[in-house]
């Protein structure tokens, strides 16, 4: 593997576990999500800086539905990103406290959940867009692998979308995200494990939507060059 892929796929990795931390935001403390919030901006710029093959061709080729998709995503990412970062100066009380910001916090609150929660799914999503991927380079590193591994694998992947809609519906995401609810609700008692487990599985859900829808436009292009 190329060291550009290598470092590619680490700083994906590395925002995938930003993400997941960054919802956790009382559970860790608000001086860690601060710090947070600013590594996976970090992780956020030198993801488009090593993807800025793509950017430069926004403009160029045919787009089927499948890069429509692909782009009304990476849209969407970029606002809750702006959206989270803005919000998270205003609403800083730490890492960026020296700055003098007074007024604002309000909105900021509601601005910073929207941001957070919508990006949450949005990014999961994105992700799935690229599971093609992810699998194909798991199937070249074991070529190996039998059938029965590869159906464990798919029906466990089956099992975490589906604990995926519990957790969605029971941390009550869809609330914070249309802001039905003002305020994240933590338990202070519950252990971080069970709380990342849940969020994982959520994201998890949409990863795996968004593979599979990824994988319906793929077929309808096809169909459609086929006609």
């Amino acid at each position: 593997m190329k060291p550009k892929m290598i470092l590619k796929i680490s700083v994906d990795v590395g925002m995938t576990i930003a993400l997941l931390f960054l919802m956790t935001y009382e559970l860790v403390g608000q001086a860690a999500h601060e710090w947070l919030g600013i590594g996976m901006f970090i992780l956020f710029v030198a993801h488009h800086i090593l993807n800025r093959k793509w950017s430069r061709n926004l403009l160029k080729g045919y787009y089927t539905p499948l890069r429509i998709w692909q782009t009304l995503l990476v849209v969407l990412v970029l606002l809750c990103m702006a959206g989270s970062m803005v919000s998270g100066v205003i609403l800083s009380r730490h890492v960026l406290s020296f700055l003098p910001i007074s007024s604002g916090r309000s909105l900021a609150r509601s601005l910073h959940m929207i941001s957070a929660y919508w990006g949450f799914v949005l990014m999961s999503l994105h992700l799935g867009l690229h599971w093609s991927m992810m699998m194909a380079m798991a199937r070249k590193a074991f070529p190996n692998a039998s059938s029965v591994r590869t159906w464990a694998l798919r029906i466990l992947a089956v099992g975490i979308a589906a604990y995926g809609v519990y957790a969605f519906i029971e941390r009550d995401i869809a609330g914070y995200m249309f802001l039905r609810i003002q305020f994240v609700f933590f338990d202070f008692e519950e252990p971080l494990i069970f709380f990342l487990l849940d969020y994982v599985a959520a994201m998890g859900l949409f990863v795996f939507a968004g593979h599979y829808f990824a994988e319906l436009l793929k077929c309808c292009s096809r169909k459609r060059k086929s006609v």
